[in-house]
């Protein structure tokens, strides 16, 4: 009904301006009707937004339909901010694939048949501003127009819209004479002017000059389309575009000497400035061509086009404006080069650009005496290409911005248990602490000699020899490598391995066993703390670039046996703990000779903090460790200690032993009793702290 009185018998009502540009806009008749249904359907408390703006009037709709036939109106719906996160979460919820990319989202478009699409993302919408651009139709609307469009679909269950579906509004009898004669105008000019090759030399070198591109060939202002208009002596610059690569428009470039015999250049467009959206170079573009100049004027493409055959493309109205229209044909570049002028304004103009179109992909030639404009830098005989490949990189690689982070945390958010890493299979105790075995992390892992440092982190053999052949066969499936490396180690050597390895094999974990070893006994005059300092720093860094997980044993310094080993306990300054990702520690109690002697416990945990500490039984026959049969242990939680928290623990464990120590001579000396007894007691004492500890 709404749709209906809507345009029932208005001539004006609903009208609006189309905009000058190839690409149409346009309204649904559909879309309308979702607009008017919405609005019908909204609740009472809400006030109502819609509004036609008239001539000299205001109608607000209060419950009466009012309408003025002689007037131009709009319809004015409430737009609100869209977010890159709101568009995302709509498209996932009418399930519509996209990629994401420099500064538009892609997806399918709707406007062509499925069959006609072949997986093509052909369909650009802003992330700033919510716009989208057809390339396939040229079709293009705001964010609301394009929600319409699929909801559309979704209830008429339709494949595709066809692009005629959208219809623009009528123009009005001055709008329609105006545009026919700026298509005339275009047409006149184009048809008036002569290509430069056409003309005697010594008339096209008098134009040259003028225009100070003497050094720009003639094969170079064809290629380009450059045509020279007589009556005004006006350089023309075509606008080519649509699927048919039609004329669109026309820039023309003029030349006017001032009193202080300088040259002026005046600018004039058809259509006006406005509406003239022309990336001048573009249609030389190829598909498959992943870097681009952005220049600021048609004069500098033709000079870096010449001089350095890259693909390059100007700006259509300089370094004052970028349109968000056009965005849509510049996402098929990984690298963009703005060379914008040789003044700090576009140097400015630079920076703001390189933000709309992604700081990852941008360069700047910035402004210099060594770095003048394109056409001038062509005309002293500098290298182009030179310049370029000083261009500054927009984005630095060591700053990155919340950004360009937050679908990275959103995934990881999402996704935990695949964040977490691989899960251990045998040691479930394991998982709960460290959550799973990560990639780009390292590990330093600890303990006494003799512990069984080794076996824990390469346990793989089975019990019954006569089987050998079956597992053998097994094991060689596994990706696993070794390094043929034996005593001191130069450790780009084995960077060097490491790194082929992850390059060639795709190994995603290395075990270095162990770093005292490698680092061998040679070359005692220098400080082995600062080797081993170096050579940890090198492995963090190695984790980190290559996304490798890398675990590092280290021995533990000379504690007493009765002593628990901690964090300071690695040897080495504390730069190993700190580098570390996770640092765990094999425990081993020397007096103990039943089950629970060994424990694996961790002291660190960047992942999500949480540590703790569980045992361990030796399997002898298969030289493996394992966790126990559940229940006949006892998890106990060790609280995370900072170093120095470490440090003061241990002094008083000293102290706490000294005590111990005292009291049982005393007592030994007063009862006398049998060495046998004493030991016994000893372990008694022993096993009852363990139980005490373990509950």
């Amino acid at each position: 009904m709404w749709r209906n009185l809507l345009l029932k018998g208005t001539a004006c009502v609903l009208r609006v301006a189309e905009p000058r540009f190839l690409h149409q806009r346009r309204f649904s008749s559909f879309c309308l009707r979702l607009v008017t249904h919405r609005l019908i359907h909204r609740p009472p408390e809400t006030p109502c937004v819609l509004a036609l703006r008239c001539t000299g009037c205001l109608l607000a709709h209060t419950g009466t339909r009012a309408y003025k036939n002689d007037a131009k109106s709009t319809v004015e719906l409430p737009v609100s901010p869209v977010t890159v996160t709101d568009i995302k979460q709509y498209l996932r919820s009418k399930d519509i694939a996209f990629h994401d990319g420099y500064s538009c989202l892609h997806i399918p478009s709707i406007f062509i048949t499925s069959s006609a699409r072949e997986e093509k993302f052909s369909l650009f919408v802003d992330k700033t501003t919510g716009q989208f651009l057809c390339k396939d139709t040229l079709v293009e609307g705001s964010w609301e127009d394009l929600q319409d469009c699929l909801e559309v679909m979704q209830k008429e269950e339709q494949d595709y819209l066809s692009p005629h579906v959208l219809l623009g509004y009528p123009e009005s009898v001055e709008e329609q004479e105006e545009r026919e004669r700026e298509l005339m105008e275009v047409q006149r000019i184009w048809s008036s002017s002569v290509p430069l090759n056409d003309l005697p030399e010594d008339e096209a070198q008098l134009i040259k000059t003028m225009f100070q591109i003497t050094k720009i060939s003639n094969t170079t202002l064809k290629k380009f389309g450059v045509r020279l208009f007589k009556p005004t002596r006006s350089l023309v610059f075509p606008w080519f575009g649509g699927p048919d690569s039609s004329l669109k428009g026309v820039k023309l470039l003029s030349a006017q000497s001032t009193d202080t015999e300088k040259v002026t250049y005046n600018e004039a467009t058809v259509p006006k400035c406005s509406s003239y959206y022309n990336l001048f170079g573009l249609p030389l573009v190829g598909r498959m061509d992943s870097e681009v100049v952005l220049t600021g004027n048609e004069l500098d493409t033709l000079a870096v086009s010449q001089a350095t055959g890259l693909p390059s493309v100007s700006l259509p109205r300089g370094v004052s404006c970028l349109p968000p229209i056009l965005l849509p044909y510049l996402e098929q570049f990984k690298r963009v080069t703005l060379w914008l002028g040789s003044d700090m304004r576009s140097w400015e103009a630079s920076k703001i650009f390189s933000r709309k179109l992604g700081l990852r992909r941008c360069s700047l030639v910035r402004p210099g005496e060594y770095r003048p404009c394109p056409v001038e830098a062509l005309a002293r005989g500098k290298n182009l290409g030179h310049i370029i490949k000083g261009s500054i990189p927009a984005a630095h690689k060591s700053i990155v911005s919340f950004k360009q982070l937050r679908e990275d945390v959103y995934g990881e958010l999402l996704n935990t248990e695949q964040v977490a890493g691989v899960k251990w299979t045998r040691f479930p105790e394991l998982n709960r602490i460290l959550k799973g075995h990560r990639k780009g992390e390292l590990t330093v892992f600890t303990g006494p000699t003799g512990s069984g440092k080794t076996t824990f982190i390469s346990e793989r053999l089975e019990e019954n020899l006569e089987q050998y052949d079956f597992w053998a066969d097994k094991f060689e499936e596994l990706p696993l490598y070794f390094m043929t490396f034996h005593g001191q180690q130069n450790i780009k050597t084995v960077l060097d391995t490491m790194q082929h390895a992850v390059y060639l094999y795709d190994i995603n974990h290395v075990i270095i066993d162990n770093l005292q070893f490698m680092m061998g006994q040679e070359n005692l005059s220098i400080d082995k703390f600062a080797v081993q300092d170096h050579i940890i720093g090198a492995f963090r860094k190695f984790a980190t670039n290559t996304s490798c997980h890398v675990t590092l044993i280290i021995h533990p310094r000379k504690e007493e046996d009765d002593r628990e080993l901690q964090t300071a306990s690695i040897f080495g300054s504390a730069k190993a703990s700190q580098e570390a990702d996770n640092v765990l520690i094999l425990q081993e109690k020397k007096l103990v000779t039943c089950s629970g002697r060994r424990s694996l416990q961790v002291t660190k945990n960047r992942f999500d903090g949480d540590v703790g500490i569980f045992p361990l039984d030796f399997i002898k026959s298969s030289l493996t460790f394992s966790a126990p049969v559940k229940g006949k242990h006892k998890l106990r939680k060790v609280p995370l200690k900072s170093e120095n928290e470490d440090v003061e623990g241990n002094e008083v464990t000293v102290k706490k032993d000294e005590i111990k120590k005292d009291k049982a001579d005393k007592a030994n000396k007063t009862t006398k009793t049998p060495r046998a007894v004493k030991n016994s007691a000893a372990r008694k004492e022993t096993f009852q702290n363990d139980d005490k500890c373990n509950s």
